[in-house]
């Protein structure tokens, strides 16, 4: 006999009830004591001891991270392994302005209300900590390990000034160019001299010029990172630093090259030579399941949650890497006023408010009510699959 989603939706919930207060109190815990990334010691053993102190076998260190965690519900089955995603980095001089120390506990909390009735269900329930989300790629380097080889479905959810259910995500490559030239006197011998900054300068004219010619989706933003020493010597060496960014893979390789033409038409203009380095780790676009998220959106309905239609513009995460290799999604829950930008004072603000608190319990609910709906009936993990596999 199938077990009643219902009633152990009802059991998930007040699971995840009960643990709210030392969900929010970690929330508060890991605001007040920002990490950047690949350096979360003290989030990753906080987020981790929780997870042991409710029964969770965890790994620390996993993938080879030393920031990263991987924790199993003791009551696993045979069956589909549904993973919950944290995220626990902070941002450079602005702390958690992203709202990472929310979404920590959301897939904890998660794990959590889902782990208390598997022994209803068949299957597995996963907590796996992913360090490094601003830049450091870390879900790419678990992928890379191997962490998500047994996973089925990997799920989480990003505070944000609107709840969004399907929201996609753009993929991104950072370029860095170095642009070499030859010192000179700029007044007395300048026809000596090889002016990098110049280079530099083209370039940014030509990427501005290119702008009129891409996809309205697709975004380009850079900045000088050097601009020689003073004015009275031509700029021996110059530098700029840029993210691409593009809604489908294909387009961002396409846009990657069109911006490097325009990097090396810089340098052949001006006489210079130019190193060109892909920094960081590529993020890939993000592939919302439409299965997981329509569970998602009724769930969150049934929580009374306000859920407006997907619109704006789209940043990048690097959960678009694993919507790539397991059925994924990545909603978005409120926890700001409309307009509140992301990455700002005002948003760490409400990431430490009674308003993000609350967000997070409700986004731990739905996602581990979608846990639920995937593990109570094959049907419904079938239907994921296939989709995604169609996709």
């Amino acid at each position: 006999m199938a077990p009643d989603s219902e009633e152990l939706k009802n059991q998930v919930k007040a699971e995840i009830d009960r643990c709210s207060p030392r969900l929010k109190e970690l929330g508060k815990k890991i605001f007040k004591n920002p990490e950047l990334k690949f350096e979360e010691h003290r989030a990753m053993n906080w987020l981790a001891a929780t997870l042991e102190e409710e029964g969770f076998s965890v790994k620390r260190g996993a993938g080879g991270l030393e920031t990263a965690f991987r924790a199993r519900c003791p009551d696993g089955t045979d069956g589909p392994t549904v993973a919950y995603l944290s995220e626990y980095d902070a941002l450079p001089g602005l702390g958690h302005a992203c709202g990472h120390n929310l979404i920590a506990n959301i897939g904890v909390g998660a794990g959590m209300g889902l782990c208390s009735v598997m022994d209803e269900l068949d299957g597995e329930v996963l907590v796996v900590g992913t360090p490094a989300e601003e830049g450091g790629g870390g879900k790419v380097e678990l992928i890379e390990a191997g962490l998500f080889q047994d996973v089925d479905v990997a799920m989480m959810a990003h505070p944000s000034d609107r709840t969004l259910v399907g929201q996609g995500s753009l993929g991104v490559q950072e370029l860095k160019f170095d642009f070499h030239g030859r010192a000179s006197h700029a007044s007395s011998q300048p026809e000596k001299g090889i002016n990098a900054l110049d280079a530099v300068i083209s370039t940014f004219n030509s990427v501005n010029a290119l702008r009129e010619h891409i996809k309205e989706s697709s975004r380009i933003h850079g900045i000088i990172t050097d601009g020689g020493e003073k004015p009275n010597i031509v700029p021996e060496h110059a530098g700029a630093h840029f993210y691409v960014r593009a809604e489908q893979s294909g387009d961002l390789d396409d846009l990657l090259e069109k911006v490097k033409n325009c990097a090396e038409a810089g340098a052949l203009a001006a006489g210079a030579d130019l190193e060109i380095t892909e920094a960081g780790r590529r993020y890939d676009p993000m592939r919302p399941n439409p299965v997981l998220a329509d569970f998602l959106r009724e769930n969150l309905e049934e929580l009374e949650e306000d859920i407006e239609e997907v619109s704006g513009g789209m940043g990048s995460t690097d959960m678009g890497n694993v919507s790539q290799v397991v059925p994924a999604i990545h909603p978005y829950i409120k926890i700001a006023e409309a307009g509140t930008p992301a990455h700002s004072e005002e948003f760490a603000q409400a990431a430490d408010s009674e308003l993000g608190y609350e967000a997070m319990i409700t986004a731990a609910k739905s996602l581990a009510m979608t846990g639920v709906d995937i593990l109570s009936d094959r049907k419904n993990f079938d239907s994921v699959l296939e989709h995604f596999q169609a996709d």
